[in-house]
């Protein structure tokens, strides 16, 4: 049986996160697109276990890493789970409420 993510140490969640890494390179170098997908949503699991969600604030605005065209408005903070709402360039609203791992989140966006 695995252990959880959040019952492991740090030492053992950068461990995993090299694993993974090696996995989704080696997955990349056999042209295998969706094991590499899997194995890169599993470091970004793990890398949230290595955040501090106390750091993520419900209403506040961050970049999202890979997306550039979009922030993300946090309504609030599950475990390693934003839930919020995406914005577009214009600020405005995205209506589906998505979660997204922390490890996602960029820096915080200061509002004009």
């Amino acid at each position: 049986m695995r252990t959880r993510y959040s019952d492991l140490t740090i030492e053992q969640l950068r461990a995993e996160v090299g694993i993974y890494k090696e996995k989704a390179q080696k997955a990349e170098q056999l042209g295998n697109l969706s094991e590499v997908e899997i194995n890169q949503r599993k470091v970004q699991m793990l890398m949230s276990y290595m955040a501090y969600p106390e750091d993520y604030k419900p209403e506040e605005i961050y970049e999202i890493h890979g997306d550039p065209g979009y922030t993300f408005k946090i309504n609030y903070v599950d475990g390693v789970m934003a839930w919020g709402h995406r914005l577009n360039l214009l600020k405005e609203k995205l209506e589906k409420e998505e979660a997204l791992p922390i490890s996602l989140l960029g820096k915080q966006v200061k509002e004009k």
